[in-house]
Formats: structure tokens, C-alpha cells, sequence
């Protein structure tokens, strides 16, 4: 997501995304996270980015865990989105091949590497 932050201040979008999430808070209105509130505010408003400046779905697919390959070409941002964690499936014995590129950072020192 890439924001203007001088429209966002002028907007009042904080207080509007704000709303949504008390009315989460009430009555469970939205299943998928923080992303809700954020299409609720921002309806009809959003335009797309290349893929190349965020590689989202490396969290798999919600409904089967499978793993996802990157995106051809350049990839500026990585993003585990999706129920799938890095550090969860590392933990667990059970990554995919791209967690590898997160393991460096892992504060855990799990022991992966790409050819394994």
C-alpha cells in the first residue's frame, strides 16, 4: 500500500478506519485481518501497483497451505501474506522454498537453506 500522507492527514482516514475496527470490536463483521477496515475507507479510491513493488500471497493459500513462487522479474517488497508464516513453517519442519530468503533474519537461528 503506498499513501499519500499529506491526503491522509487531510482525510481524516485514521478516525474512519478507526470506526470500522470498533464496529469489529461489537459484531464481527469481516473474517481477513487488518486489510477490511482499509477497503471499507478506501472503496473505489485504490489503484493498483505493479507486482514488482510488492510480492504479497508468499503466506500460500488460506485454504490449502500451498506454497506460492515469486512473481517474474524484479520484486521490491516481499510479503507473507496469507495464514502461511515463515518462522511458523521453519519452526514446524515444514517450509517452503521461499521462507529461506526470511530465515537470515529469523532471531531463532533456525537451520534452513535453499537447497535443503
Amino acid at each position: 500500500m503506498v499513501i499519500d500522507l499529506a491526503r491522509w492527514r487531510g482525510g481524516a482516514y485514521t478516525a474512519r478506519i478507526e470506526e470500522w475496527m470498533a464496529m469489529q470490536k461489537r459484531i464481527r463483521i469481516y473474517q481477513l485481518g487488518s486489510l477490511p477496515p482499509f477497503l471499507l475507507v478506501f472503496a473505489g479510491l485504490i489503484k493498483p501497483v505493479n507486482h514488482r513493488w510488492n510480492q504479497h500471497g508468499l503466506g500460500g493459500d488460506n485454504f490449502r497451505g500451498l506454497c506460492r513462487d515469486l512473481h517474474p522479474g524484479p520484486v521490491s517488497l516481499l510479503h507473507w501474506s496469507g495464514k502461511g508464516k515463515p518462522w511458523a513453517r521453519l519452526d514446524a519442519g515444514r517450509p517452503c522454498p521461499l521462507d529461506a530468503l526470511w530465515s537470515p533474519y529469523d532471531l531463532l537461528q533456525t537451520p534452513f537453506a535453499l537447497d535443503s
